[in-house]
């Protein structure tokens, strides 16, 4: 780390350059392709999947992505002779248009079932040739515009709204303001710590470059392999979180450099050799805990996986190349004028930890059982709700009440009831009058099923070898109602046929995604912990440390998950922050959160925990060790935490009911881990056990690989005090005479 470090600084320019270089060339190569990300939910094997594929290759086309046109009017009704006309136009103009395979207006003899009861409400199923995730933008902008224009030339109070996947696409979310907004305050919470405007930029610079070819070249993997829409946002959320902290330690190391009389260049040299190792190490965790979603072999998450994990490797970079050139680049200005005058009127002086942060880190010694009750108290009451946590996709009806598709939902609802906007679709293969009496037969069934509003008739292809049937339900999509209505058709009434019929449709589909999820949860759980506790205790030498990561780590994402369900599923403030009524959590949330969210914890417990290792092997004493490291880097590791809140929760303004989930979840996690887990409860545990918290067995430590966060002469001066090895304490004080800066690595 120190060579690379050196060779940075020795040749800033060219590393800057380079930099640039990279961004431009990603960023000009991402404009030229565009964007082609895909939701495909679609999980390998499943019923919903042989449903739509039966469709597809019976009846050529009927497999496309299904959107409806909604027309609503009070003082008439949509029978009267000039809205019929004017939506009639509207539907034949709709169905001339590029990527249109089909329309299914009210006003033909087959859609007498698409005007309601009372009469102001009907709507035209508009059905595409391709899936929603293949659709261009601008095919999808003509039917919305065609039927918007309907209305601005229609009869007075006619209300036309748009609703399905295809129209979603058209509906774009505030555009980087939620960036901007993180961005800002981040700066300024770097210069309130800083007192310098040069440093308070470099972290800020260097998260930008970074994220943004990071942000480039995911929208270039979406054209190798499958990337969710959201994948990009996601990135750039956990990039600028990531990016902005890790810059931050090396900052805060460089500038003690500073303080202790080096020069520039040593100062940015010792800072990458020592905080930077703890970057690496940090920004590994995170990468391995991303790319354990792999193991689940879904194509829709190894896209969001390896998406985030460049944008992680792309930080981590960064910080160890590009901010030790930039930090050459302000020279002693990454002091604040009073710390440089400070400097030349009274020399080096050792930065000792005093304030809150000494007195918290003493009070904690003196009452470890008393608040680490009151922590644990805390975060049991916070994850608490997550006991109720319903997984299921949320659909239209969750959107703003500003939105097309919000309004169309609304009033299918109103005049139809809620389960016409998640029809059931049961397919099968027909083989003979047998199977055609059995269909009739199933269909009566089906109508007297519990859960069921009304069954459409049978439509039979060409050549009469496939059939389906529409079902709709009496509770809306997302209800856990449809779901079970769902699995009672799947166990129960198909079966009883005879028929070897599929039931698919979007909630069929959606319930498929979150159930063969939640069947490789465990697993997938096991390896992330496992394999975090693994280089843990390679780094700390203890069978302690990695345990109690994992169960603080677990802590955070139960407490997260609890508020994402109060505010998400129960509906707590959710509609005042602009994200829709109450529903279920995304059914891929748990996965990608608790790759993310254990990547993150990871992070503050590497910078809490290898302060105090470094004082542990140099003394011995775990009190003094726990007291020291917490004294020193809880600062700024809340200075951190502080920033990483900010980001995240300015992505609620982005408008996207997900994303807005991850920023509260990370969020919420980040100040739990931070404020809670690691300068209270952590260092609350590890005084309660004192030595053991170090204690790993003689025959394990043989046959470990090394793997030393720490740099080696830290490791010398351990050597010098451990009896039966090299060195003496008279040695070891010699060291530390030569080495001042031993004491102070990292964070």
């Amino acid at each position: 780390m120190a060579a690379l470090a050196r060779w940075c600084v020795s040749h800033r320019l060219v590393v800057v350059l380079l930099w640039l270089l990279a961004l431009g060339g990603t960023s000009a190569a991402a404009a030229v392709a565009g964007s082609a990300y895909s939701n495909d939910y679609e999980a390998p094997g499943t019923e919903s999947g042989r449903a739509t594929q039966l469709l597809d290759e019976g009846f050529h086309g009927l497999g496309g992505d299904s959107d409806t046109v909604v027309w609503h009017i009070d003082g008439s009704t949509v029978r009267a002779a000039d809205v019929e006309t004017t939506m009639s136009n509207a539907v034949d103009e709709i169905g001339k248009l590029p990527g249109v395979s089909s329309v299914g207006s009210p006003y033909e003899a087959a859609g007498a079932a698409q005007i309601s009861a009372d009469g102001h409400t009907a709507y035209a199923t508009v059905t595409f040739d391709q899936q929603a995730d293949d659709i261009p933008k601008d095919q999808a902008r003509a039917v919305v515009d065609t039927a918007l224009d309907a209305e601005n030339h229609g009869p007075d109070g006619l209300q036309v709204e748009l609703g399905g996947s295809a129209v979603a696409l058209t509906e774009s979310t505030s555009a980087h303001t939620s960036e901007i907004v993180g961005v800002v305050v981040a700066a300024v919470v770097l210069f309130l710590a800083f007192g310098s405007l040069a440093a308070a930029a470099l972290p800020i610079a260097t998260a930008l470059v970074s994220v943004g070819t990071a942000y480039a070249g995911i929208v270039l993997l979406g054209h190798a392999m499958t990337v969710a829409d959201f994948a990009p946002m996601l990135g750039m959320l956990v990039g600028l979180g990531v990016g902005i902290d890790y810059a931050l330690f090396i900052v805060t190391r460089h500038r003690k450099g500073l303080k202790r009389g080096l020069p520039v260049a040593v100062a940015a040299e010792r800072a990458v050799a020592t905080t930077g190792r703890a970057v690496v190490f940090a920004g590994a965790t995170v990468c391995i805990a991303l790319l354990g979603m792999l193991i689940l072999r879904l194509s829709f998450l190894n896209g969001v996986a390896i998406a985030a994990s460049v944008t992680v490797l792309l930080t981590v970079a960064a910080s160890v190349t590009l901010l030790p050139g930039l930090l050459s680049f302000i020279g002693m200005r990454a002091l604040s004028r009073r710390e440089r005058r400070r400097l030349a009127e009274h020399g080096p002086e050792p930065e000792l930890p005093t304030g809150l942060a000494a007195r918290w880190a003493a009070f904690v010694e003196r009452h470890p059982k008393l608040l680490g009750g009151i922590a644990l108290a805390v975060i049991t009451v916070l994850a608490l709700p997550m006991m109720s946590l319903h997984l299921g996709t949320s659909d239209q009806g969750n959107n703003p009440k500003s939105a097309t598709t919000r309004q169309a939902y609304d009033l299918l609802a109103d005049g139809f009831g809620p389960g016409v906007n998640g029809p059931l679709t049961l397919v099968t293969e027909v083989d003979g009058a047998q199977d055609k009496a059995a269909l009739t037969e199933l269909t009566g069934a089906l109508r007297t099923t519990d859960g069921v509003a009304s069954v459409s008739p049978i439509t039979y292809n060409a050549d009469d070898s496939t059939a389906y049937l529409t079902v709709v339900p009496t509770s809306a999509p997302q209800s856990e109602q449809t779901s079970a209505l769902v699995d009672r058709l799947r166990t129960d009434v198909v079966p009883d046929s005879g028929l070897d019929a599929q039931i698919g449709g979007v909630t069929a589909s959606y319930d498929d995604f979150a159930e063969v999820i939640v069947g490789k949860l465990p697993l997938f759980v096991g390896v992330v912990v496992g394999l975090g506790c693994l280089l843990l205790l390679l780094a700390f030498r203890s069978i302690g440390i990695p345990l109690k990561a994992a169960a603080m780590n677990i802590a955070a994402v139960a407490a997260a998950f609890g508020v994402v369900v109060a505010i998400f599923q129960w509906g707590w403030g959710s509609e005042l922050l602009g994200l829709g009524r109450s529903g279920p959590i995304e059914p891929f949330l748990p996965v990608i959160m608790v790759s993310v969210l254990f990547g993150l914890s990871m992070d503050y417990q590497v910078f809490l925990v290898s302060r105090m290792y470094e004082e542990w092997l140099e003394t011995g004493d775990n009190r003094r060790a726990v007291r020291v490291g917490l004294a020193e880097t809880s600062r700024v590791i809340n200075s951190a935490a502080v920033i990483m809140i900010s980001v995240f929760l300015a992505f609620v303004l982005s408008g996207d009911r997900v994303i807005a989930m991850f920023g509260i979840a990370l969020a919420v996690a980040v100040a739990v881990d931070a404020f809670i887990l690691r300068t209270l409860l952590v260092p609350a545990l590890m005084h309660l056990l004192g030595g053991a918290n170090w204690w790993l067995p003689k025959w394990l430590d043989r046959r470990l690989p090394r793997l030393s966060i720490e740099p080696p002469e830290c490791r010398a001066a351990a050597d010098a005090r451990i009896p039966g090895q090299r060195g003496t304490v008279a040695e070891l004080d010699d060291l530390l005479a030569k080495e001042p800066d031993v004491r102070d690595i990292p964070g």
